[in-house]
């Protein structure tokens, strides 16, 4: 069998579903009143139930971890990584040429993280922070430590959930919620222009890959994260439902485990996941050092499979989950599945 590594308590909780002095005053804040005249605000947006009101750019952001990569990549790709002041969120490295390197560069806050690998609320509370990114809202539960909307609320900070985070099942997300984070970014930061040219391009981008693979055959298509262990059987991080099945049909492919759970992930036995036909195998690096071994090793295990025949596999990371990029991985996963038609 594959040696797995435990994975973190972050991830555990979003899968399922990622020291400051408390009272140091407050920057001054989005709702600030000698900001009302601000050019281009104020914004409002609706954001899982909750009416936010921006009267100018937040300046002093905080991106929490939540097992995501997403809100962190976004603020980069649309310019904004000046206005982070602690970010937790890393995969290790990138389909984006200079997007790790970009990551590891920006302040953490110098923070020891609670059990859940994630800002506890009194951390929280003493970055001053004026925006407060959450992949779900996992990430301002009380019972897990973290400050809760409310809390950042009285300090002056407006908070974000990521979209299909609200009741942290992302088992219905796809491309288009990817597009929607940027553009909610955009509405906030007033740099809805960036968004718009960042989504026209991507949508480009995937509609010509699309039409390349229109009408071809759709191979099965093995998704999960590299030495991961989230469940009780052999293989419990098998990406089963969420957007990595909008980004395999848009590539021309189907998810081989798609009817295995209702969930996000799906948690299997070992027999279970060699009686399956797995065409091609995709796996995602979750700061994982060596994915293509593991992809390796699982190849070797299942020799039966039509994947270890030929020899189809491919290592990705942040461009097949939520995020800016994932006409990188339409694009990447379609060559691997069709490589006759590019």
């Amino acid at each position: 069998m594959l040696t797995k590594r435990p994975a973190t308590a972050a991830l555990a909780g979003l899968l399922c579903l990622a020291t400051a002095a408390c009272g140091t005053p407050a920057s001054p804040t989005a709702n600030s009143p000698g900001d009302a005249n601000v050019p281009g605000y104020p914004v409002t947006l609706r954001n899982c139930e909750r009416t936010t009101t921006y009267t100018k750019a937040p300046s002093r952001v905080v991106v929490m971890n939540g097992a995501s990569v997403a809100e962190v990549s976004s603020l980069l790709a649309l310019g904004l990584g000046d206005r982070i002041v602690a970010n937790e969120q890393s995969y290790g490295r990138s389909e984006v040429p200079g997007r790790a390197e970009a990551i590891r560069k920006l302040p953490d806050g110098n923070l020891t993280l609670n059990d859940a690998f994630d800002i506890p609320r009194e951390s929280m509370v003493g970055l001053r922070p004026d925006l407060v990114l959450s992949t779900t809202s996992y990430g301002f539960d009380a019972k897990n430590g973290f400050a809760t909307r409310e809390d950042l609320t009285s300090v002056g900070a407006n908070t974000y959930i990521s979209p299909q985070g609200c009741d942290q099942d992302t088992s219905h997300m796809t491309v288009e919620d990817s597009y929607r984070l940027l553009a909610d970014l955009g509405k906030i930061f007033h740099v809805s222009d960036r968004a718009d040219r960042i989504v026209a391009a991507s949508r480009k981008r995937i509609a010509a890959v699309s039409t390349k693979v229109k009408g071809k055959d759709r191979p099965n298509v093995m998704v999960l994260f590299a030495n991961m262990s989230m469940g009780g059987n052999d293989f419990s991080s098998i990406a089963a439902n969420g957007i990595w099945n909008d980004i395999l049909a848009k590539a021309g492919g189907r998810n081989a485990f798609a009817a295995t759970s209702r969930t996000t992930f799906a948690d299997l036995s070992k027999e279970k996941v060699a009686a399956e036909r797995v065409d091609a195998l995709v796996v995602i690096s979750y700061n994982d050092p060596d994915p293509e071994a593991y992809a390796r090793k699982l190849l070797k295990e299942f020799p039966q499979w039509p994947a270890a025949k030929n020899q189809r596999s491919l290592v990705l990371s942040d461009s097949i989950y939520l995020g800016p990029s994932n006409d990188l991985a339409v694009e990447k996963i379609a060559r691997m599945l069709h490589p006759d038609v590019f």
